[in-house]
């Protein structure tokens, strides 16, 4: 019998959703061995195509074939039995069990008799062979976003897959756990395992990816090309359409008074555990501070104790003067602080909301959206409307429920709601997380508008490049302390700073 070519071809694929023709006769191929990465701007229909594979969603037209053979999955249960995984986006973990009970849900074994040491054994021997280092007895909802990731490619990996698929694998990870996983991205491939690779990030795919496809608007553009045929700017240019800069603008700005102050600042963690040590920061009008650091050193809880999100043990957090530590949430809103936090699905959105609904959330008290007690949902749906064209939401209506929208959508729902206010204090958690290149362009331009304009922005960022570009002054988190106040533009710098390895003059001295 001659050898199969393809591992996996898809033929015609046709899928359709509410005024929305997300694959549009797309064809795709997936060879053994390899790492076939998968690129487009947030609704071009990646994450759509390989749900399809994966038996989430059924298409209207087209065919899938495994090994040579037809198949058609009625569950992602029938697409695992033939070996075909896939880890999403939008994790899909149940916050109250552990990380093994989370990795055994579906699985006939255990059948009758759970005995979680055993598996907790298994599943930490399986972490340890592939670099993935998270605790099998802990609780899902006391991991960070970071390890959460872990937990979903560690279900995959321990239900044996040899078809992963991946998507936006990276978008959670700090560069030392990418680099990890890389490795060990080829470990599996070199055992005969094949990868699909969505993601936005033009760099990785270049590097990781034996062969690169791209789609637009539903549509293929180029089909497994070598990284070694192509280039950034072209592979951007197939993405959105038009050229895209690598590099930002940023005018030199004389920072002005001081809008963000915190002094001796401690917290905990979800675990009960110190997760801030004595903060102690500035932060000036027209000035954005990008805090470099590895996922879980504090950055998380730095952003809610600011933003009353997170009480803090002691120490004091002053916006505009104004004391604010251990104040409701509403506090620092009124006092113009806006919070673009790093999940924004679970913390940044209502996903059973509509767009009108999420963009209105901090403003419906007051005139023009209220009437006395009452709130003028015309007024509301006409801010939607506006908000919806400015940032360019891409939803059939403003009636959408964000739980409906892209990733790259439902990160310009939550900037239209904080930036519409025109802000005093930005709050910017990964703000270009998951997104695609034209959108990370747009993000980054927004906050240097928001900067120019005379906002302060502390910008919590694990790409250091973006930390680079965009920041006026950087400091680095390490275990929960600041390590660095002020430290050069350099990634060697840096991450020995990230890493422990070394702190900056000026926290020595602070020390």
């Amino acid at each position: 019998m001659a050898e199969v070519a393809n591992l996996v071809e898809m033929r015609g694929i046709v899928k359709r959703f509410p005024g929305v023709l997300a694959n549009d006769q797309v064809d795709f191929e997936l060879r053994p061995g390899e790492i076939h990465a998968l690129l487009g701007e947030n609704g071009a229909g990646k994450s759509t195509l390989m749900s399809v594979l994966a038996g989430l969603y059924k298409p209207e037209a087209g065919t899938i074939r495994v090994r040579g053979v037809p198949v058609s999955f009625g569950s992602p249960r029938d697409a695992i039995a033939l070996g075909l995984g896939m880890i999403h986006q939008h994790f899909t973990l149940i916050d109250s069990h552990t990380v093994t009970e989370n990795i055994l849900l579906g699985l006939d074994d255990p059948r009758f008799l759970m005995r979680l040491a055993r598996y907790d054994e298994r599943i930490a021997q399986t972490a340890e062979r592939f670099g993935l280092d998270v605790a099998p007895s802990a609780k899902i909802w006391q991991l960070s976003v970071g390890e959460q990731q872990r937990v979903e490619i560690l279900k995959m990996l321990y239900r044996g897959v040899q078809v992963l698929i991946m998507d936006e694998p990276t978008s959670v990870l700090a560069p030392q756990e990418i680099e990890q996983l890389f490795k060990t991205l080829r470990s599996m491939v070199d055992q005969g395992k094949s990868i699909v690779f969505i993601s936005h990030k033009l760099h990785e795919a270049m590097s990781i990816a034996d062969r690169i496809s791209v789609l637009r608007h539903g549509k293929v553009t180029a089909a497994g090309i070598r990284p070694d045929a192509t280039s950034k700017a072209e592979l951007a240019n197939l993405m959105v359409g038009r050229k895209v800069l690598f590099e930002v603008e940023k005018k030199p700005r004389q920072p002005g008074k001081v809008v963000l102050e915190l002094r001796g600042v401690c917290a905990e963690n979800d675990k009960g555990l110190p997760a801030l040590h004595d903060i102690e920061l500035k932060l000036r009008s027209g000035e954005i501070l990008g805090l470099a650091g590895v996922a879980g050193n504090g950055q998380s809880e730095l952003g809610e104790v600011i933003t009353g999100l997170r009480r803090c043990t002691s120490g004091s957090i002053l916006v505009n003067g104004k004391e604010v530590a251990n104040r409701p949430a509403r506090a620092p809103i009124e006092l113009g602080v806006a919070h673009i936090p790093e999940d924004r699905t679970h913390v940044g959105t209502a996903p059973n909301l509509s767009i009108t609904d999420n963009v209105i959330m901090k403003s419906y008290r007051h005139p023009p959206l209220a009437r006395g007690r009452t709130l003028d949902r015309g007024a509301a749906r006409e801010r939607a409307e506006r908000l919806k064209a400015e940032y360019t939401i891409l939803a059939p209506s403003v009636d959408t429920p964000a739980r409906l929208l892209s990733g790259g959508n439902l990160q310009r729902v939550i900037l239209a709601r904080e930036l519409s206010a025109a802000p005093t204090l930005l709050i910017a958690m990964q703000p270009t997380r998951g997104l695609d290149v034209g959108a990370i362009e747009g993000v980054q331009r927004l906050l240097l508008e928001q900067r120019d304009s005379g906002a302060a922005i502390l910008l919590v960022s694990e790409e250091l490049e973006e930390i680079f570009s965009l920041s006026d002054r950087i400091a680095v988190i390490y275990e929960g302390e600041i390590v660095g106040d002020g430290v050069a533009a350099d990634a060697e710098t840096v991450g020995l700073l990230m890493t422990g390895g070394a702190r900056s003059p000026k926290a020595e001295a602070a020390a």
